[in-house]
């Protein structure tokens, strides 16, 4: 039995390993149709934009808005941040001196919410503490009321955008529905659905690319605004200070 199966093995094996010409042609020409059938579905990025319909639009226009705020409240918190190291010693020796008039002018040459600060209690002083305190407060909400303009708008699109792309999806799986409900052989294909599917997939795919960007962004510029709060509120604690101690004669 065993002489059998050793005698046979190789044969077979053989076998299997000859073709005929035929089969040979048959496979050449199904590597073929392979081939061209992949390339028939590829499909550009254009081709997949155009397939997400109209709502593509509506979040490339909010993906432009997204980099517009972003890159300009990043510029204007940036330049807001800029101070001077020694402003705050500049001031003392100015109000310790007596010299009211030097620190108002410092203050109107250092563009920064820090020096329209000071600069709105230097022109308080000689009231009482609680009215220059408070003077100082205001100017400062104003100041980051102005920082923070556009930052809701961020944060509505970083929620906005993925809720649009989840319409689309669901605008998508309605028109797959109503295909198949249209097909009145019963038999259902996939290139008569294939429509309803891209504009599914394609509006989802835009809204996450544009409302996660957002969403960072939103909290970046939020952590910079409040970091810079912090030194607004350290600066009038100092200056609070430097009004309470004894003027130079």
């Amino acid at each position: 039995m065993i002489n059998i199966l050793t005698a046979t093995a190789p044969a077979e094996r053989a076998a299997e390993l000859t073709t005929s010409p035929i089969d040979s042609l048959a496979l050449a020409e199904g590597m073929e149709q392979g081939a061209a059938a992949s390339e028939s579905l590829s499909i550009g990025f254009w081709d997949l934009f155009i397939s997400g319909g109209w709502m593509m639009w509506v979040l490339v226009l909010l993906a432009a808005v997204v980099i517009f705020i972003f890159v300009e409240r990043f510029i204007a918190i940036r330049k807001a941040t800029r101070l001077d190291n020694n402003f705050m010693n500049r001031i003392r020796d100015y109000i310790s001196e007596g010299n009211i008039n030097a620190a108002i002018d410092l203050c109107r040459r250092t563009d920064s919410p820090v020096a329209r600060m000071i600069e709105k209690g230097i022109a308080r002083i000689g009231r009482p503490m609680g009215d220059i305190q408070s003077a100082i407060e205001n100017v400062a909400n104003v100041e980051v009321a102005k920082l923070e303009d556009g930052l809701p708008w961020l944060a509505s699109i970083s929620g906005g955008a993925p809720m649009i792309g989840f319409l689309g999806t669901v605008v998508g799986m309605v028109q797959v529905f109503i295909d198949m409900s249209a097909n009145q052989s019963g038999a259902i294909e996939l290139a008569q659905l294939s429509a309803g599917m891209y504009v599914a997939m394609m509006t989802t795919v835009g809204g996450l690319l544009v409302g996660i960007p957002a969403y960072f962004g939103h909290n970046y510029l939020v952590a910079r605004i409040e970091k810079l709060i912090f030194r607004m509120e350290a600066t009038t604690i100092a200056f609070m200070d430097i009004l309470n101690q004894p003027v130079k004669k």
